[in-house]
């Protein structure tokens, strides 16, 4: 049976369009699939739910990925410690070929079976820990191979595949499966998708961030100061939060280093 990830596009002759033909076809594709992410969100509860009680004890997540799905979960796990203030440690994006596969493909690294669990093994997993494989086919052997032995070690294991019961989803105990169907370019997954995992992930890892303490209100209050904007950012939050001057709430933001740590500062005095 033909995945859905493979069958064919609903548009033919794409090389005899105009550039707007294009641009139209792929935005109406493109339109679907946060509808077909809306169907899976009791699945990615569910997934989330589990993960948050592993990760509030000390629990870690990985991400485990063959190209444009690998990359995905590294930029996502690279993203939190600036975003949310996080140790790098705590969410971890492994991609099949190692780091230097995020720039230029791998050939065949997706095809070992072992490697991601050596990977992890080598990151000393623990039982705590929980472990998402990223592949829209749902078959490739480096992300279900990790997946299937985190789970007979006892990790906690869940998946985001775009295909119907594919053996990834059978490896996982919570497999998120996305239906996204044909790509504009019969097969290229990194379009729908591509836009699915990354829509899932959004959704997993910021729901994790904000159930860990990690945001107040709908304010990123850790975030690290790494630049002028997030400081101006986190001046402007301190504003609004203490009803100061900007020169004092910047002098604060600088003095303790984050947001969260000067509104604490300010209950305890």
């Amino acid at each position: 049976m033909l995945s859905f990830t493979e069958s064919e596009s609903h548009f033919t002759g794409l090389d005899a369009m105009t550039t707007r033909d294009l641009l139209e076809g792929i935005n109406d594709e493109d339109k679907t699939v946060p509808f077909a992410v809306e169907k899976a969100i009791p699945k990615i509860e569910a997934f989330v739910e589990a993960c948050y009680k592993r990760m509030k004890n000390g629990g870690r997540l990985f991400y485990l990925g063959a190209g444009t799905s690998g990359r995905l979960g590294v930029v996502d796990a690279s993203e939190l410690p600036p975003t949310y203030g996080v140790d790098y440690g705590l969410v971890i994006g492994l991609i099949a070929g190692g780091d230097g596969a995020i720039r230029r493909a791998v050939e065949g690294a997706e095809d070992d079976a072992e490697m991601s669990w050596r990977e992890l093994t080598a990151l000393n997993i623990t039982k705590k820990d929980a472990v998402l494989g990223i592949a829209a086919s749902g078959t490739t052997p480096y992300v279900v191979g990790g997946v299937r032995k985190a789970r007979e070690f006892g990790c906690l294991t869940g998946c985001i595949t775009c295909n119907e019961n594919p053996p990834l989803a059978q490896a996982a105990e919570y497999p998120i499966e996305v239906i996204t169907g044909a790509e504009f370019v019969t097969g290229s997954t990194r379009m729908k998708a591509g836009t699915a995992q990354k829509l899932t992930l959004n959704m997993i890892s910021t729901a994790l961030m904000i159930r860990l303490g990690r945001v107040k209100g709908n304010k990123m209050v850790n975030m690290q100061l790494t630049n002028r904007k997030l400081v101006a950012r986190g001046t402007r939050m301190i504003m609004e939060e203490l009803e100061i001057e900007a020169d004092e709430a910047r002098q604060l933001l600088l003095k303790y280093g984050s947001v969260k740590r000067v509104l604490e500062s300010m209950k305890e005095e």
